[in-house]
Order: C-alpha cells, then structure tokens, then sequence
C-alpha cells in the first residue's frame, strides 16, 4: 500500500504551560501525546517529531508522517490525545521531504 508524507503543526492552547507549568489535566495530555507518537513511530508511522525551543506565543511542534490518505492522515491527527483534549490545536498538510540525510 502506497503512503505519502504528512505533516501537522500543533501549537499550545494555552502556551504558559511551556513557562508556567502544566496543569494536571495538561501534564496528563502531554505524557498520552508522547505515548501516541511513540507508538506510531514504533510502527513506521511517524518520521519525526519535535518542536521548538521557544516558550510563548511562538512556539509550535511538528509531526511528520506517513499515511495513505488524507483522511488517514486527519484521523490521525484527530486521535493525538493532547489534540483530542484541547491542550493542543493541529493543522495538516501535505507533505514532501525533498532532502534528507
């Protein structure tokens, strides 16, 4: 089965919680966020994952992943656990890896 490359953006809900600290509610979103992707990646799914180093308003993550279809690839976003639970927003695109080491 043919996949191609995706990619989403998330950034905070509440972007404090990177300087602040987290609530329990994000903190638990957080941990299942880093499971999903983990368990994806284990599977081939997702490429890469990671997200800048700033700490305000800026700050954003990046998955890059494969999928067979777009609507693969929303569901998958859809299922992110800090998406799910509105400690992150998500933004997909389709993607093309033009250099990679």
């Amino acid at each position: 089965m043919d996949r191609s490359d995706f990619l989403y953006v998330i950034r905070p809900t509440r972007p404090e919680m990177l300087s602040g600290g987290m609530t329990e509610v994000e903190e638990t979103a957080i941990a299942a966020h880093f499971g999903y992707l983990k368990s994806l990646a284990d599977k081939g799914t997702v490429r890469l994952a990671g997200r800048t180093q700033e700490t305000g308003e800026r700050t954003f993550g990046i998955i890059v992943f494969k999928a067979t279809s777009q609507a693969e690839a929303q569901r998958l976003v859809d299922e992110d656990p800090a998406v799910m639970r509105g400690v992150m927003t998500a933004e997909l695109f389709p993607f093309r890896v033009a250099v990679e080491s």
